[in-house]
């Protein structure tokens, strides 16, 4: 929840345009006294958002602050928004709290300007405590080396596929340099030098119960063994067992406590695996001879355990738990990442997020330049020219296979005529792959037209680099003899100038030429940009080229007062 609170009716006013444009359910105005109203809210709400000066936030927060309980880990993020609606700055909290994140939200919705003073948001590093892993150690004092330029050693980059770090953060930094250490062990307490570990989620714990299982005996069964392999319990994925353990009351209550998932697996699928302790209990119990290890491996999708079975030691009764520990073998990311037309504004803040994210870019040269401003400092870039559409995509799935963070970028939405297809032809299941959308010309230059594609539209290529032209003329026929509004890309180049005049053509067969109308858009977003509506029969194809997207009306569309209008029925209602 976030809690609005407000000094005046201007920031009143403020903070319920805020609370509509965040969404009512996820914010609380707050009516009380201001002073009143913030210590309240401190205490129910995850982030607040003050409409007060910054000085006068600060003198309420202190006593908060310095409160027993009070913890930076714990505290919400705090933003505040000056009387004019002109800054949204982030006062406290800005990682761990959010506070960054949401002074960027409130400035979008407000038309203000978020201010953000966190040090390695300001200058585009990677902060060790944003990257979605548990971390602990020396943060201030490793954050300090990283911005500093000194040498900083990375240990374990190849566990988890990490945002790009500058220069002076290298695996080959000398020993008792500030360090970073990506993993699941127990972090190192030697004191010599400052470090801090990244908890990779990582461990599978495979459990077995008797009925009734204390949670406490599971619990303690899952400490002490993570313990003794030296593994740390901020690195547990999951617990895994067998469905009919799904409702066992004690794993369900450590795996809360734990705050992590239990995944179920049937009996005989568990029965399948290859274990190196089966037993006869659990295959008179539950039907597999193997709960806590078959469970584990196949949760982790590992082929060895890092811990085998092990039972729990209760004083006075028999075991009545048994765990076993996998762990889940690395995998690169690959984020295939939409562009967007080639406005700046047109791009997501998804696609700005992955983009910060990869320790890798590959794509186009020139879309690699449109976004270099975006990237971190120390980012792989692997950029080629026009034409080596696979060699691309084979570029970036060979990275991730690596274990990196890839993002693999592409104009418009990248998997409508671009980088999507190509990859995930090459991409197997032993890495992630995240696909993020983009603003696609059809659409970009159907804002700049009107609305043709309001009605069922399709779209066709027109190069026949790729398709046979009597496999394309066939779609155009189907398309017209559908009566569908069809968007041309690739339409008219110097080297392909017949394919356009021709596909008009077949279209002009079944609607009107003098009436149909044709939007052209030109550059959609860029500084050239240009756009017309015309008819079929005036068309001039000479006006189009390979920056231009085509779009040819249905028997319904129309023109309106200029715009290119598609009925939403395929009738216009009275």
């Amino acid at each position: 929840m976030i809690g609005l609170i407000a000094a005046t009716a201007a920031g009143r006013r403020a903070a319920v345009q805020l609370a509509d444009a965040l969404g009512a359910d996820a914010c609380r105005v707050y009516d009380a006294p201001v002073g009143e109203a913030l210590r309240t809210a401190f205490g129910e709400c995850e982030q607040l958002v003050c409409f007060l000066a910054t000085g006068a936030t600060v003198r309420l927060l202190a006593p908060l602050l310095a409160a027993e309980g009070s913890d930076k880990h714990t505290d919400p993020g705090v933003v505040c928004v000056d009387e004019a609606r002109r800054f949204a700055v982030a006062l406290i909290g800005g990682h761990e709290g959010g506070a960054n994140a949401l002074a960027a939200r409130v400035a979008a919705a407000l038309d203000a300007q978020a201010v953000i003073t966190t040090a390695t948001d300001a200058t585009g590093l990677a902060g060790l405590d944003t990257l979605g892993l548990s971390v602990t150690g020396d943060l201030a004092a490793v954050s300090r080396a990283l911005l500093d330029g000194e040498p900083v050693r990375l240990v374990g980059a190849e566990r988890h596929p990490l945002p790009a770090f500058p220069a002076n953060v290298s695996a080959d930094a000398p020993a008792g340099a500030p360090t970073i250490v990506v993993g699941d062990e127990l972090p190192a307490d030697d004191g010599e030098f400052a470090t801090v570990q990244l908890q990779t989620p990582s461990l599978v714990v495979g459990v077995g119960a008797s009925k009734g299982a204390p949670a406490e005996e599971i619990r303690t069964l899952i400490r002490e063994t993570l313990a003794e392999a030296g593994l740390s319990e901020r690195s547990i994925a999951c617990l895994a067992t067998v469905t009919a353990k799904a409702d066992e009351s004690g794993l369900l209550t450590v795996a809360q406590e734990l705050g992590v998932p239990v995944e179920i697996f049937e009996a005989d699928t568990l029965a399948a695996v290859d274990v190196p302790n089966p037993s006869t209990a659990p295959l008179q119990a539950v039907g597999t001879p193997s709960v806590a290890e078959a469970a584990a491996l196949l949760a982790a999708g590992a082929n060895e355990l890092l811990v085998p079975k092990r039972k729990s030691t209760p004083e006075g009764r028999a075991a009545m738990a048994t765990v076993a520990i996998a762990r889940k073998p690395a995998r690169g990311r690959l984020a295939i990442v939409g562009l967007g037309p080639g406005a700046r504004d047109l791009v997501t803040d998804r696609a700005r997020a992955e983009l910060r994210r990869a320790s890798v870019i590959v794509g186009l040269d020139q879309y690699v330049d449109q976004i270099r401003d975006l990237l971190r400092p120390g980012v792989r870039i692997e950029a080629t020219g026009l034409g080596a559409e696979e060699e691309r995509a084979r570029s970036a799935v060979r990275l991730t296979q690596q274990g990196l963070a890839v993002a693999l970028i592409g104009s418009g939405d990248a998997g409508v005529y671009a980088m999507a297809s190509p990859a995930l032809a090459e991409a197997g299941d032993d890495i992630d792959v995240v696909g993020v959308p983009g603003v696609t010309a059809a659409l970009a230059a159907a804002a700049l037209l009107g609305a043709p594609l309001g009605h069922d539209h399709v779209s066709i290529s027109l190069s026949d680099l790729h398709t046979p032209w009597e496999v394309i003329e066939r779609r155009v026929r189907a398309a017209a003899e559908a009566d569908l509004v069809v968007t041309f890309y690739n339409p008219r180049s110097r080297a392909r100038d017949w394919q356009l005049p021709k596909a008009l053509a077949i279209l002009a067969e079944h609607r009107e030429a003098a009436t149909t109308p044709v939007g052209i858009a030109r550059s959609v977003s860029r500084p050239d940009q240009w756009h017309s509506v015309t008819t079929l029969a005036a068309l001039d194809p000479t006006d189009v080229d390979m920056f231009t997207v085509v779009t040819v009306g249905n028997t319904a569309s129309r023109q309106i007062a200029g715009r290119f209008v598609t009925p939403r029925g395929y009738r216009w209602q009275g």
